[in-house]
């Protein structure tokens, strides 16, 4: 049937051109030039050309980690073998800056702080939100919004401002010795200026942030199967028998997840220390954590060199310490793929 000389028959599809199309009704890349999209289309495949558009898009990724990760790192690596003042010109000295740390007095304060508080921080931190995500699995009114409160001290526990509210906490007129005056408590210590008590208020600082771990372990806890439950209390298990028996041991892959960030992060904990003690890691240096005298080191008295030196052992410290626990793991972490096998 036709009107006139026009014909009303199907027609092929008219060719996509311009800077979307090729002409078949593929995209092509508008910012290569008309022989530079020939060559390519003539000479990589469709995947090829996949990949290196990733790469494009990739590129300012890849050069920041270059740029700020990469390149930073060895250098600071090579800086460990000097003697560098940011003044003068590194000086070469081998080994010099790691045979001086056994010898350093403060360097060895400073580790025994810091594997100090690493080992009552970290544990009691996870205790703590394991307990919490307990309470909150039973399903509150309102989860939602104890989540968002309980996670909000994660968000500001690192903060300077906090840090400074701690230290008026725990101060001479604190808030927390008005408390304990008004429990009866005639003479409280001064926390911050007695070695006893000045560490244990930054491992309380840090049982604080528990927010992180807390929703890593509710999130676990949502996860287990509750006809395991049902099974255990039929077969007459009280509640601490079913939590030995099944929480914790289909927790035990979300414990090593957060005791290896955990400790990871307790090595690097810096502004806490550096705040409540005024930068000097008192007093008689019971607040002296690593990174704090590392900090010293670098930027107090310009061994840059010595500071590099310990910074690479911290790593190695860290390093060693998260590849003891993973190859331990095949003792104490449970998956439920083992169940099956």
């Amino acid at each position: 049937m036709t009107l006139g000389r026009t014909a009303l028959t199907p027609q092929a599809p008219l060719p996509v051109r311009g800077r979307g199309g090729d002409g078949r009704g593929k995209p092509r890349p508008y910012f290569l030039s008309r022989w530079g999209r020939a060559w390519i289309g003539a000479r990589l495949s469709e995947r090829q050309r996949e990949s290196i558009a990733a790469y494009i898009f990739l590129l300012p990724w890849l050069v920041g980690i270059v740029g700020l990760t990469l390149g930073p790192v060895l250098a600071s690596f090579w800086i460990s073998f000097t003697r560098y003042d940011l003044i003068s010109a590194p000086q070469w000295i081998g080994l010099q800056n790691y045979l001086n740390l056994p010898s350093d007095e403060r360097y060895a304060q400073s580790v025994r702080v810091t594997l100090l508080y690493v080992a009552l921080e970290v544990p009691l931190r996870l205790t703590f939100a394991l307990l919490l995500a307990l309470a909150l699995n039973r399903g509150p009114c309102g989860l939602g919004v104890y989540r968002a409160l309980y996670y909000l001290p994660s968000l500001l526990g690192g903060s300077v401002a906090i840090a400074v509210l701690w230290r008026y906490l725990f101060g001479v007129d604190g808030l927390v010795n008005v408390l304990l005056g008004g429990l009866g408590w005639t003479n409280p210590p001064v926390w911050l200026a007695n070695p006893r008590y000045a560490l244990s208020t930054l491992i309380l600082l840090g049982i604080w942030q528990f927010g992180s771990p807390m929703i890593i372990f509710l999130a676990g806890l949502r996860q287990v199967p509750r006809e395991l439950y049902e099974a255990a209390e039929v077969d007459g298990a009280g509640s601490l028998r079913r939590f030995v028996r099944i929480t914790l041991p289909l927790l035990t892959p979300l414990v090593l997840f957060n005791l290896v960030l955990q400790i990871i992060g307790a090595f690097q904990a810096f502004t806490p220390a550096f705040v409540v003690s005024g930068g000097t890691g008192g007093p008689v240096d019971s607040t002296l954590l690593y990174t704090l005298y590392l900090y010293e080191q670098a930027f107090g008295f310009l061994h840059m060199g010595y500071a590099a030196a310990m910074a690479w052992l911290l790593l190695v410290t860290i390093a060693t310490i998260t590849a003891v626990i993973f190859s331990s793991s095949r003792y104490w972490v449970f998956y439920m793929e083992d169940s099956s096998s």
